[in-house]
């Protein structure tokens, strides 16, 4: 019987088992790092020092501009510097660019990009974006250059389109992608076109973000230095560098207040029609610091004088090698960690310097944002600052795992149960967990995740599950609680996360209204 339009169809919860606890996402995730050609100077880090199976993409920085076109940013470092095999013949290729070629037929999977420009080098972007010859000019440059050098494609790094450059930043992208396709058509195979995207609310308004989805292949969000050492309205107390979430407790007025953070850049950016797909989230492999804090919260949203006058390859800036090796914990420097930001700080009392920056446990909460919000990936910022690859480790470990939830050490109780019941004509549902506690109050967590792993209920459970009053079958009490999906929800599977100190119960539910 076909049903009338007017007559409300009822909830309907149908349990499924949930044997791996993991949320699967439909596709792998990508991961960007940047080298720079520099590098290979007092860093003393090069191509084949790349751990390239943790990676999917390299993206090298930078090329230069000059006369309209794309240039060589290092000649030395980039095509001239000579590795063990390389020929001294007058047309051989050496330096970084040949080292890349060899580090891709070891490593098949690895895709290489050309990042043009950069904060030193964008000057001449809205001169090559201002006209339909300029523009063609430029992207012919760029073809020329992939087909010489061997990269998989082009990264554009403008550091910053201004007002008057918001259309021809669109345009420049569109040559540039029209001139890949014909590239694409004569050889045979994909060329890629990526940007560095802002994440500053103001600059972001500098980009038609609706309409330049179409020509990429995704825009690596360069979101960190919210915040840093250099003073103005936005940045007179110390505070975070790449802050996840906002703090309720920073006592800046907005937009620093609210729109400086990872979460609200993607936002942002999404409400403004860039796909998902598209967004890939930056992440600082580096801190900030302040010097001369006294005060705030442990040193946090204190007033400063400058960046301190040290740092790991430049003042007041720490690779996080450095910082584990020697800061956190040691010759008086504490770390704090801020519940609403999710990200750490450092503080030394008796030096007055404050260190924000991104440790391994911010670093996986970030990559389970990137898998709940369903992002084509992360981006990192650069292979130098994390040698020992702790945070490259651990990004690639949640992304890898297909899970945006954390599911705690501990072995699940062998009779654990959990079942949602009993009528399916009532918009209440009862979640009932057995095999656990001894009848008094339970304090469990009880959560509810869509299948992109985002949290769309969490129960008010009062002081905890409420045991009923039968046993069951299974050992220990039975405890309920009570969801009443939004009219809203739409049918579709959802996941119900029970949590008490490190267990984690876990179960899928097909709800159909």
């Amino acid at each position: 019987m076909v049903r009338k339009a007017t007559e409300m169809r009822k909830p309907i919860l149908i349990i499924l088992i949930f044997i791996s606890g993991i949320l699967a996402q439909s596709e792998s995730k990508i991961i960007v790092g940047y080298f720079t050609s520099w590098s290979v100077y007092g860093r003393d880090y090069h191509v084949s020092n790349i751990p390239a199976d943790k990676v999917t993409h390299i993206n090298y920085a930078f090329a230069n501009i000059a006369d309209g076109k794309i240039a060589l940013g290092d000649p030395y470092a980039d095509i001239d510097r000579f590795y063990p095999g390389d020929s001294w013949d007058t047309d051989s290729l050496r330096g970084n660019f040949h080292q890349l070629i060899l580090l891709r037929e070891d490593y098949p999977h690895i895709r290489t990009l050309i990042s043009v420009g950069g904060w030193t080098w964008s000057s001449q972007f809205p001169a090559v974006a201002s006209n339909d010859s300029t523009r063609a000019r430029f992207a012919s440059s760029c073809i020329d250059f992939v087909r010489e050098y061997s990269f998989d494609g082009v990264d554009i790094d403008w550091e910053y389109p201004g007002p008057e450059d918001r259309r021809n930043f669109t345009l420049l992208l569109a040559e540039l992608r029209r001139q890949l396709d014909s590239l694409e058509l004569a050889e045979g195979r994909d060329y890629l076109l990526t940007i560095a995207a802002p994440a500053g609310p103001s600059r972001i308004n500098n980009i038609e973000v609706d309409s330049i989805g179409v020509y990429l292949d995704w825009a690596n969000i360069m979101s960190y230095d919210y915040h840093g050492p250099w003073g103005g309205s936005g940045d007179s107390l110390t505070n975070f560098n790449a802050a996840l979430y906002p703090s309720a407790a920073n006592p800046l007025g907005e937009p620093f207040r609210s729109s400086f953070n990872q979460s609200a850049t993607i936002d942002t950016l999404l409400a403004l029609g860039l796909p998902r797909d598209k967004i890939v989230l930056g992440l600082p492999f580096y801190g900030r610091g302040y010097a001369f804090v006294d005060g705030g919260i442990n040193g946090l949203y204190s007033e400063y004088d400058g960046p301190p006058s040290f740092g790991t390859w430049e003042n007041g800036v720490f690779d996080f090698d450095d910082l584990h090796a020697n800061y956190i914990g040691m010759s008086g420097y504490e770390r704090f960690w801020n519940e609403d930001a999710f990200v750490p700080w450092l503080f030394n009392s008796a030096t007055g310097t404050m260190i924000s920056y991104d440790d391994t446990m911010s670093i996986g909460e970030k990559a389970r944002y990137i898998m709940s919000e369903n992002l084509a990936g992360a981006m990192f910022w650069e292979f130098t600052c994390d040698e020992d690859e702790m945070l490259l480790d651990k990004l690639k470990e949640v992304l890898e795992s297909g899970t945006s939830i954390e599911t705690g050490h501990s072995l699940l109780p062998q009779n654990f149960d959990i079942s949602a019941y009993p009528n399916p004509f009532n918009p209440a549902v009862t979640i009932s967990i057995e095999g656990v506690g001894d009848g008094s109050p339970l304090p469990v967590n009880v959560e509810i995740y869509d299948v992109n792993g985002r949290r769309i209920a969490q129960l008010p459970v009062g002081e905890g599950l409420v045991p009923s009053r039968t046993t069951g079958d299974h050992k220990g009490l039975p405890y309920e609680t009570t969801w009443r999906p939004a009219p809203s929800l739409p049918s579709g599977v959802y996941l119900v996360r029970a949590k008490f100190g490190d267990n984690t119960f876990q179960k899928k539910i097909t709800y159909i209204k």
